[in-house]
C-alpha cells in the first residue's frame, strides 16, 4: 500500500515543500509540481472552481506519482470530507478553524471507527486498488491520512492552545493573507504582527508534537518562514505562477519590437 510520503518526511524531521492548485480546472498542474519534484500538492477546493470529478482526476493525477495531495475542503461537511477521501486525496485540510470541538467532529469524518465516524466507500486509491481486507484499508488510512487544521484569524489564535491538542491532528497551516487581514495588517508580509503570529503557530505546535505548516506567495517569504521553523511549506499557486511567466514574456518579446 502506498505511505503518505509528505507525512513520513514531516516525522523524520524534513522540510516538506509543494505548490498550490486554486484556479486552473486541469491535471497538468499536479502533474508539473510532480515532475519539478516538489513533495506534496495543495488542492485548494474552497477558492477553486474545481467539481467532484475535476477533483478526482487531479488526485489520480497525484497518486500516479510521488507526489503527496492535501485538499482544503470547502467547509466543515461530512460529505465533502468523506468524497474527498475516497477520490483519493491524502490529507485534509480544514479551512478558518477557531473551535477544538468542531475540529474534534471534523477530524471524526476522515477517521474510520474506532478513531472516528468515517463511512466505507469503494476500495481507496491510495492502496491502488489492491485487494485488501476492510481491516487492513482501515488501518492504512487511519495511519496515512494527514490531517490539517488551518489557523487564519485572531480568533484562532486565541484558540490554539487548545485546537492543537485535537487528537487526530497532524498540522496546523497559517493562512498569511486572512491572517493579515484579521490582526489589521492586510497585505504587509513584513509586519511584527503577523510575524508574532506565525512564531505562535510554529511554537504551538513544537510544544504539542505537531507540524507547523503554512502557504506564501513568493519564495522568499518561504524562506523565511522555514527558517523561522516551519516543517509543511506550499508556495505560490497556479494562477500566480502562469501569470508571472506570461507577463515576463510579454515583457521579453514587447521589449524587442
Amino acid at each position: 500500500m502506498r505511505p503518505n510520503r509528505a507525512k513520513q518526511m514531516l516525522q523524520e524531521g524534513k522540510v516538506v515543500l509543494g505548490t498550490a492548485q486554486n484556479a486552473i480546472a486541469t491535471v497538468e498542474v499536479a502533474k508539473m509540481a510532480a515532475a519539478a519534484g516538489l513533495d506534496w500538492f495543495f488542492l485548494d477546493t474552497e477558492h477553486g472552481p474545481f467539481t467532484s470529478e475535476t477533483v478526482h482526476n487531479i488526485l489520480q493525477a497525484c497518486l500516479a506519482t510521488p507526489i503527496t495531495p492535501i485538499v482544503r475542503v470547502a467547509d466543515f461537511q461530512y460529505d465533502l470530507v468523506a468524497r474527498t477521501l475516497d477520490s483519493g486525496a491524502e490529507g485534509i485540510m480544514f479551512p478558518r478553524t477557531e473551535s477544538p470541538e468542531k475540529l474534534a467532529e471534523a477530524i471524526s469524518w476522515a477517521k474510520f471507527p474506532p478513531q472516528g465516524v468515517r463511512g466505507f466507500g469503494l476500495g481507496p486509491p491510495q492502496i491502488g486498488y489492491k485487494t485488501a481486507t476492510l481491516d487492513e484499508i482501515r488501518e492504512h488510512q487511519n495511519r496515512e491520512t494527514l490531517v490539517v487544521a488551518q489557523i487564519e484569524s485572531v480568533r484562532g489564535l486565541e484558540a490554539i492552545d487548545e485546537i492543537v491538542q485535537v487528537e487526530g491532528l497532524d498540522a496546523l497551516l497559517l493562512g498569511p493573507a486572512d491572517m493579515s487581514i484579521s490582526l489589521g495588517v492586510a497585505g504587509d508580509w513584513d509586519s511584527p504582527k503577523l510575524w508574532a503570529a506565525i512564531d505562535r503557530v510554529i511554537e504551538a505546535c513544537n510544544g504539542a508534537g505537531r507540524f507547523p505548516s503554512i502557504h506564501v506567495r513568493n519564495p522568499e517569504f518561504a524562506v523565511k518562514a522555514i527558517k523561522q521553523g516551519m516543517k509543511l511549506v506550499s508556495c505560490g499557486a497556479d494562477s500566480a505562477l502562469l501569470w508571472g511567466a506570461v507577463s515576463g514574456l510579454a515583457k521579453a518579446l514587447q521589449a524587442g519590437r
